[in-house]
């Protein structure tokens, strides 16, 4: 059997890239390249015109190679390298990007974000769509025929193998030719992504959960306390690289911004003793927070007089307290003033009768309403008014030893300061880079960025869930930042884009790989979604609350619930020939959002990208380091930067980082 691809496919393929063409006999990246077989095989049936020969040092493969497994295996790697030749300085792929200031070659950021911008703004259908829709607005038929051809009965566990992992595990077979431009869209999104990989190894689960699936055996076990394997991984990880970087940079002081219940606070300064402000928005997490500091001490305390050893390597100085929110509008000698003691720039309007927030406890202040919502209203959640759960602000500290409401004493915040932010939502990475760059006392930073979705833009600068929206729109925005990507044509990244960015792909390959009964959601919603509209055109994407369990129950106990819970009645009768006849198509549902998931790794790329070109663009160095496991934490990237003094501290950190 031969294989081939019709002209159209190597059209879209050229049109692609910007008018790239590969003729017969070329050589690409390392010897490999595609080719266009002017003359035909012994045995090849589709004649010479679009017929497609992998070549590789310009000499064609030979006949016996030409079969559908091989094409579908050494393709993706073939235009891998493609990708990664004609994504080089001075190649077409750029040639309708931004140019460079005369003189100045692009950068490798700028011209893998300009790529990345290009390959989302071709695929905006994708990444812009809802897949509880796919029914109502017919999304299979937006693919190519050839790709649904492909992929439209393709089980679990193949298109997890053939699409979103990049190496070809045992599991991969191809039962069918895919078409080059599906193969060419999985070879670009695998390529042009950021590195995720963790630098710790690529073992399922980290080196420290082998032992004990909930214990890290690197933490000292009054770290572990209260707190999830993800978080025990996440804040060894971080706390020894801030500890690295406060070291190389000279800081004197670190800054852990929306710090939630004081986790990495608390490693930083009880295990690695650094002198640490602990900023977080949310007043009862604030409470927690020093809750946790008391019984640490209570424990150290213990151990000491038992004459632990261990106790005695840890120290007694807990993390200062701040509770409030940060103004992302705000200038830096507000920030800087919001962590000093005994200052009160707060303001606040005067609340309605009944709407005022909680009285405060003694020794802690109220901070101005800031984007419309006043920083000491308690929430179930740390949401701040981007919806994220860190934006922070001011108080007066507590210190770890202290009954509540007994300020502490708390050490003016002086000299060099490293800030820090594990995960900081939405705009408040973005306020944390700008206050690096303008404060002359932030000599470090390290940012772990997440919530992508809750991120200011020019399209959207109030995003959805804001408790109260801003009286006055915002002067500057969280994306684009840097002054490359806002003139990139096709940077502009929707809401829906940027919320997919934030799913975690690994935790779905393997669903996929499991097939879990869980994967049927998606095509319940869906189906459900063409329910409801039926009943009422009006009501369209209504948030419905997940069903525990759905994926235990049957379609018709699922409809009847989430009827009810967007107001329709309950009882409604399903047409059952109608309703089977979709949940039929539910590998298509799952498939065409695995397609979605595959570009939402370049999302994430381009923000973060945005990130250190802004940096760069202000003349910092910087460095992206996957930190975390991804299979523990999906959102693993964390942005180092350090000042022109401290610059060379960077190159030592990435170095010690990739020993482990």
């Amino acid at each position: 059997m031969s294989y081939y691809c019709d002209v159209t496919t190597w059209h879209h393929f050229s049109e692609w890239w910007g008018d790239v063409t590969v003729p017969h006999g070329c050589s690409a990246s390392r010897g490999r390249s595609l080719g266009l077989c002017t003359a035909p095989s012994p045995g090849c049936h589709h004649g010479a015109t679009g017929h497609y020969g992998v070549t590789a040092g310009g000499v064609t493969s030979p006949p016996a190679d030409r079969c559908p497994q091989r094409l579908a295996r050494v393709g993706p790697v073939l235009l891998a390298a493609h990708v990664r030749s004609v994504s080089l300085p001075g190649t077409p792929l750029l040639s309708r990007s931004p140019r460079a200031a005369p003189g100045r070659p692009l950068t490798l950021e700028q011209q893998l974000a300009a790529s990345i911008a290009r390959v989302l703004a071709r695929y905006r259908f994708l990444l812009d769509s809802f897949v509880i829709e796919f029914f109502t607005n017919d999304q299979w038929a937006t693919l190519p025929p050839s790709w649904q051809d492909v992929l439209a009965d393709l089980p679990s566990p193949q298109l997890a193998a053939l699409l979103l992992e990049k190496a070809n595990p045992e599991e991969a077979s191809y039962s069918m030719v895919w078409p080059l431009s599906l193969l060419a869209f999985k070879a670009t999104a695998h390529a042009l992504a950021l590195p995720r990989a963790h630098c710790g190894g690529a073992n399922s689960r980290p080196e420290e959960f082998q032992e004990n699936l909930c214990q890290s055996t690197r933490l000292h076990p009054v770290f572990r306390k209260h707190v999830k394997p993800k978080k025990q991984h996440e804040i060894w990880q971080l706390g020894k690289l801030v500890k690295r970087l406060s070291e190389l940079a000279q800081c004197e002081h670190v800054v852990d911004v929306g710090s939630g219940q004081g986790h990495l606070s608390r490693f930083l300064s009880f295990g690695l003793g650094l002198p640490v402000t602990a900023v977080e928005g949310n007043r009862h997490l604030v409470d927690t927070a020093k809750r946790f500091d008391r019984e640490l001490v209570q424990v150290l305390e213990k151990e000491r007089a038992r004459g632990g050893k261990a106790a005695w390597e840890l120290s007694l100085r807990g993390p200062s307290h701040v509770a409030g929110w940060v103004d992302p509008q705000a200038p830096w000698p507000e920030f800087l003033l919001l962590l000093q003691p005994g200052v009160d720039i707060s303001h606040p309007p005067t609340a309605a009768a009944g709407t005022g927030p909680p009285s405060l406890e003694p020794g802690m202040r109220t901070l101005p309403m800031v984007l419309g919502r006043d920083v000491a209203q308690p929430a179930r959640a740390a949401v701040d008014p981007t919806g994220a759960r860190s934006h922070v602000g001011t108080g007066v500290p507590i210190g770890h030893l202290q009954e509540p409401g007994q300020p502490a004493e708390h050490p003016p915040v002086l000299g060099r300061v490293l800030l820090t932010g594990l995960h900081a939502c939405g705009d408040l990475s973005v306020t944390l880079l700008r206050h690096f760059v303008q404060c002359p006392h932030v000599a470090a930073i390290t940012s772990v960025a997440c919530c992508y979705m809750k991120l200011s833009t020019r399209e959207t600068p109030v995003p959805p869930g804001l408790v109260l929206p801003p009286t006055v729109p915002p002067a500057t925005y969280g994306y684009p930042l840097s002054a490359w990507v806002a003139g990139l044509p096709g940077h502009t990244l929707s809401y829906k884009a940027r919320e997919g960015a934030c799913h975690a792909a690994e935790d779905y390959v393997q669903r996929l790989r499991s097939q879990s009964p869980g994967l049927r959601a998606h095509c319940y919603r869906a189906v459900l979604e063409t329910l409801i509209r039926a009943a009422d055109p009006s009501k369209q994407c209504l948030g419905v609350q997940t069903i525990p369990g759905a994926h235990c129950l049957s379609f018709h106990e699922y409809a009847r619930l989430g009827l009810a819970r967007v107001g329709l009645d309950p009882s409604t009768p399903l047409d059952a020939a109608h309703v089977d006849a979709l949940l039929r198509r539910q590998q298509q549902v799952i498939a065409y959002f695995t397609l979605v998931l595959l570009l939402s790794p370049l999302v994430e790329s381009l923000i973060l990208l945005d990130r250190v070109i802004y940096l760069q663009e202000q003349g910092f160095q910087c460095r992206l380091i996957p930190l975390f496991d991804p299979q523990f934490s999906p959102r693993n990237l964390v942005l180092v930067a350090a000042k022109a003094q401290s610059a060379s501290a960077l190159s030592t950190l990435v170095e010690d980082d990739s020993k482990g």
